[in-house]
């Protein structure tokens, strides 16, 4: 089916539903490099005048990936909720946006909405947004996830504490942890990307973080960033494994390129299930994604990269994980050429999923030949502080010496919270009063010598 709207004398045609969304995203080089973004900002508005006539209800009679060759595109149409649907399937595009909008949608109406949604309804809406609107809708929504701490919680915010190490040495991880936990971050999970991508080392340190845990009774959960099949021979070994990482893409082309499908994320989840380690809760999956990652696999079928991303929360959602990290500026320039770009996609994939159910949080990041810096990651932490973002990274000096990109820091976390009020999960947080370490206000404690629960925490690396 063709779209078209005249603006002025001129009439834009936009040959199919996926050709209409990709002309219609706000400027980016992933698009320009791909070759479907619009030519210039008159075919742009036109593009998003004619998708805000769009009924909803045409998303589910028009794939942009077809249905006969990609499992995620049958994984959307065949998990479709139409009752849930049915509260908004008389609207368009645009409509569906003033609704978003009004405030009797609250939280309860969108978290029961969320599972009538498809990623290509949500991505579309979102390009008829200003960030404001991104922003105020997001914040309405709340998605709770549980495994040894609650996160997601209405004011709260949690940090995942990165201690990555170029050699995988333990007693860099060690320190790297130490200096986290005592500036009170690690309340979402504790997760290594390993430099060593073998069994034996990944043994170490999940055993590394396990012990610790133990130790000092900290209610965390630990991730290896490993792949999704290493993880399952770590738990057929009997190694303490709590979540369960990869990394995941809009269509089947980009997950095989990863090496991965969807029954394979199924017999992981199954088997993470089956451990019961989480002492709240029981969502085992952690899953990362990226805007840009289907153009580098050659697997973007013409679609415009931000549909993509939305789609691959489509196959998270499937398995309810306990996070979803958008590492937003992690590709490089190529997709999100600048600071600009970076913030505009930070808050498209945080709405897209959060609207969608589920419990985004963002790795608030850039690569250092980017035309970005540290201001525009303080802006983007800001604005997604204010949407409601579930988590955040944590890096010590927001330097990652094992990746070698740039993302936020403990001392970003302390910044956010005092500035808009937030608190840590509340398993976390009792642990840290517990410990000395901060009060019952949240704040960090000053060390003292007669702090002796801080002295042990530091004696035991």
């Amino acid at each position: 089916m063709t779209f078209s709207y005249t603006v002025g004398a001129r009439r834009h045609v936009f040959a199919d539903l996926k050709t209409l969304l990709a002309k219609a995203s706000p400027a980016r080089s992933g698009d320009m490099l791909a070759g479907v973004a619009a030519a210039t900002e008159e075919e742009r508005m036109a593009a998003r005048l004619a998708l805000a006539d769009v009924p909803l209800t045409h998303f589910l009679n028009e794939a942009v990936v077809p249905y006969e060759i990609d499992d995620v595109t049958r994984l959307i149409i065949d998990s479709h909720d139409t009752q849930a649907f049915a509260v908004i399937s008389s609207l368009t595009v645009g409509e569906f946006r003033d609704w978003l909008l009004a405030d009797s949608t609250d939280a309860a109406t969108l978290s029961s909405l969320a599972p009538g949604l498809t990623p290509e309804m949500v991505a579309a809406v979102s390009k008829l947004m200003r960030n404001q609107d991104l922003i105020l809708i997001a914040s309405k929504c709340s998605v709770i996830t549980r495994f040894r701490t609650t996160v997601g919680l209405p004011g709260r915010m949690s940090v995942r504490l990165q201690p990555n190490h170029p050699t995988d040495d333990a007693k860099g991880v060690a320190a790297s942890i130490l200096d986290g936990l005592l500036y009170g971050s690690g309340d979402a999970m504790i997760g290594i990307n390993p430099a060593t991508d073998n069994l034996v080392a990944i043994g170490k340190l999940l055993h590394l973080i396990d012990d610790l845990r133990r130790r000092y009774e900290v209610p965390m959960q630990s991730c290896v960033l490993t792949h999704v099949t290493n993880t399952i021979q770590a738990i057929e070994q009997g190694m303490p494994v709590d979540l369960v990482f990869q990394s995941i893409a809009g269509t089947e082309i980009t997950n095989k390129s990863f090496g991965i499908n969807l029954s394979m994320l199924g017999e992981a989840c199954d088997a993470a299930r089956s451990l019961k380690r989480g002492t709240v809760g029981n969502n085992v999956m952690y899953f990362e994604t990226g805007q840009g990652s289907a153009l580098s696999a050659n697997g973007h079928h013409g679609v415009d990269q931000q549909t993509l991303e939305t789609r691959a929360y489509a196959v998270a959602r499937k398995f309810d994980p306990f996070l979803v990290n958008t590492v937003v500026g992690f590709i490089g320039p190529e997709y999100l050429y600048d600071g600009k770009q970076i913030i505009r996609a930070g808050l498209e994939d945080h709405f897209c999923g959060k609207l969608l159910g589920l419990p985004m949080g963002c790795d608030i990041c850039y690569t250092n030949h980017a035309e970005a810096d540290q201001d525009d990651m303080d802006n983007l932490l800001t604005l997604l502080g204010t949407a409601g973002i579930n988590f955040i990274m944590g890096i010590p000096g927001a330097d990652d010496i094992m990746l070698n990109y740039q993302s936020t820091s403990f001392h970003d976390a302390l910044y956010l919270r005092r500035v808009l009020g937030k608190r840590r999960a509340p398993e976390f947080e009792e642990w840290l009063e517990r410990m000395g370490i901060t009060n019952t206000r949240g704040e960090l404690i000053a060390q003292r010598e007669d702090t002796q629960p801080l002295l042990g925490l530091a004696a035991g690396f």
